[in-house]
Formats: structure tokens, sequence, C-alpha cells
């Protein structure tokens, strides 16, 4: 097993911060030129209150990984392994899946249940492309991650629950993009408890490149200005599910594989939206910084 980000002489916590300084500058340099760029080709859609925004900004957030991958290679030597380069071909992968359900996806089904169940009836759907496609490539990064050289039940157990958590955390923080902001706070919220529990892994440095990039990127969003989109939201998910599943471990890894069931099952009974309403708790986080 390698670690995403191998770190030798250097100090974590300025680590940490110096990679979530190089993802908020890099927002800072890409978002405006991005922003510009889908609106001229007109890639705009209704947001909930009807009014036509840019889809898709969340394309971001690889340019980020990217950007930040490069200055730390260049500056930091040593600092990076092969793992790191997972990180990023799984990111292109799953924004480039969420650009086509952003672009070409219809409103005909919705769930996950509703797109699996045209997938059995044998009607593709972007929505199923989607879980179908970001199944396949959370299994292909657990295999290549952990390259399991002789098969046991605990490592074929490890393999189930590490996919399972990377593909249901991608479809948890898509599920949470349905009004400005909430999926990025969701992403901030799961980040830093992941980083409180796995302080000093090198594994979540990832995180510090998209906490740091979402600092300048959620005004954009919480003020219904851009949409992340599928683009934005695919790409939060895999972040937070591939450091979840390659660093957490035992009843803790476990436990969080049951939150995301039970969070799955909850949004296919009930509306998510309404249930934060609800919740004064959650509805104050919820409406946080919204005009």
């Amino acid at each position: 097993m390698y670690y995403l980000y191998p770190v030798t002489d250097v100090d974590f916590s300025i680590l940490f911060m110096l990679n979530m300084v190089v993802g908020a500058l890099i927002t800072w340099l890409v978002t405006a030129p991005v922003v510009e760029m889908i609106s001229h080709s007109g890639f705009v859609r209704p947001n909930f209150k009807g009014e036509s925004i840019p889809v898709g900004v969340g394309f971001i957030f690889l340019l980020v990984v990217i950007g930040g991958l490069t200055i730390d290679y260049l500056f930091l030597p040593g600092l990076l392994g092969q793992g790191a380069m997972l990180m990023l071909m799984g990111l292109a992968v799953i924004t480039f899946l969420g650009l086509v359900d952003d672009f070409l996806g219809s409103r005909d089904y919705s769930g996950l249940r509703g797109h699996l169940k045209a997938l059995l009836k044998g009607k593709l759907t972007t929505g199923g492309l989607k879980a179908v496609g970001g199944g396949v490539l959370a299994l292909l990064i657990t295999l290549a991650y952990l390259r399991p050289e002789t098969w046991t039940f605990s490592v074929a157990l490890d393999i189930i629950v590490s996919t399972l958590i990377m593909a249901l955390s991608i479809n948890t923080i898509n599920l949470l993009d349905l009004r400005p902001g909430r999926a990025a706070k969701g992403f901030l919220l799961l980040a830093v408890i992941f980083s409180a529990l796995l302080w000093g892994s090198d594994n979540i440095l990832p995180l510090a490149l998209i906490m740091g990039s979402l600092v300048l990127y959620l005004p954009w969003d919480l003020k219904a200005r851009v949409m992340m989109g599928d683009t934005g939201s695919n790409a939060l998910g895999l972040v937070i599910g591939m450091v979840a599943a390659l660093s957490l471990q035992g009843a803790v890894k476990l436990f969080y594989l049951l939150f995301l069931v039970l969070f799955h099952v909850l949004t296919e009974k009930y509306s998510l939206t309404q249930l934060i309403a609800n919740n004064k708790i959650l509805n104050y986080l919820d409406q946080l910084g919204r005009k």
C-alpha cells in the first residue's frame, strides 16, 4: 500500500495550510474566467428560483487539484506518491461523468433508485451512466490502491466496504446539491470531521486543497450566481469518499458506511429539503450565508 501524499521532513500543519492556500489561490485565479466562459457558451440552467445561471462551474475543482498537485511536485520534492495520480485520474473521470449529466441530463428520472430502475428496463440515462460509472471507478481506485496479492475474506470485505463508501459518498454530496451552498457545506463538515480524526495522516491533504478552494468558491454559490452542478458535486464526493475509504479504519469506517446507507434510505423516502426546513439547527446552517 502507498500513501496519496507520502511526507518526509515537512511539518504536517504547514503542509495542510500550504495546500489550503494553494487551493484558494487557484480558485481566485480561475473562477471568474470559467464562469465567463460557461456563460458565453450559453451553458445555463434555471436554479431553484427559476433564474438562469451558469451550470457545471464545479469544473474548477478539477483545475484546483491539477494545479495543486503540479505545485506540490515542483516545490515539495518527495511529497507526492503514485496515489496522488489516482486522485487526479478519479477526479477527471467523475468530473466528466458529471458534466455529461449536467449537459445531457433530463428530469424524467430522479434519485438513484429511479435511474437504476431505468437501467433494468434497458433505458440508459445520464444518471444511470453516472451511477454505474462512479461505482466502477470506485472499484478500480480501490483495487489500484490496495493492490491485493492474495484474496481472503478480510481483503474482499475491505474492497467491498471501500468501494461502497466511495460510490455512496459521490452520490451523497450530489443529493445535497439542491440549494445554494448546501453541497459545499456538507463537504466542509465531513472534511473537518475527517481532518480531526485523521490529523497527521498524509491522505487528508487533498481535503486541504478543496477546503481552501471552497472558501473562495462558496460566495458565488451561496448568492446563487452559479451552480457547481453534478460536475462539481461528484468531484467533491469523490475526494471525501477516497479519503474515507482509504484512510478510515475499523469501526469508524463501518460507521461512516452505515451513515451513508441510512442517508440514502432516508432521502429515497423523504424530501431532504423538507427535512432540513423542519429542523431549526439544520435550517439555520442551510440558510447561513445566502442572500
